[in-house]
């Protein structure tokens, strides 16, 4: 009986062991890009819907008709759900992870959303990229929330930044970590995001939505 009580101890701390080493790599590695047909249909007009509004509202705001940002809610935090978008070409550029707010949980279940100031949780609707600044977290980019249901996010010091517990790839099934309603990501893909707002003439809008 012993033996066996060990043998299930020993395999369990194999298992834990080869699951924090995958979970590590995958912090580590390069960040993730998947190609239009790896989406699926369904996701990609989704993503082409969404962009093609934040377009139309691109060109009556004097923003970039470009590129948007996209974050689908509907994803689980260990798959990539921030896509950078073409609205031109209608393609995605890139994907990569990013977070969802805790709502001042320890670990928030499932989704919830809010908009008031100390809520910490994530608010959906459109945002306009505002000036990076270097915060506790680093580079960091203000966010202007252009709905009634993220108006506050500038209150809320919501804004765009990065932190080393994003991995730069998927880990489903395993769940990243949450923040306090900042879309938060891997400093890898915030670099790759800075780049592009940094060149453009015009505010990048951003839309978090389900």
């Amino acid at each position: 009986m012993k033996k066996v009580i060990l043998t299930t101890i020993a395999v369990l701390l194999l298992f834990l062991i080869a699951s924090a080493a995958w979970y590590v790599y995958k912090m580590k590695a390069a960040p993730g890009v998947k190609t239009a047909t790896s989406l699926g249909n369904t996701l990609l007009k989704k993503i082409h819907s969404r962009g093609s509004t934040l377009e139309k509202y691109a060109r009556e705001n004097n923003c970039n008709t470009e590129i948007c940002f996209l974050i689908d809610m509907k994803i689980s935090s260990g798959k990539n759900r921030f896509f950078i978008y073409d609205m031109k070409k209608d393609s995605v550029l890139a994907s990569s992870l990013v977070t969802h707010g805790r709502c001042n949980e320890n670990w928030l279940t499932g989704r919830r959303y809010g908009n008031e100031v100390g809520c910490g949780c994530t608010s959906l609707g459109k945002y306009k990229v505002g000036t990076p600044y270097q915060g506790r977290f680093g580079l960091a980019y203000k966010l202007h929330g252009l709905d009634a249901t993220n108006n506050n996010a500038f209150k809320r010091f919501v804004v765009l930044h990065s932190h080393e517990c994003v991995p730069n790839s998927e880990v489903d099934p395993y769940p990243i970590c949450q923040s306090d309603g900042c879309p938060t990501v891997s400093a890898a893909f915030l670099k790759k995001l800075a780049g592009i707002i940094d060149k453009s003439g015009k505010p990048i809008l951003m839309q978090i939505y389900e």
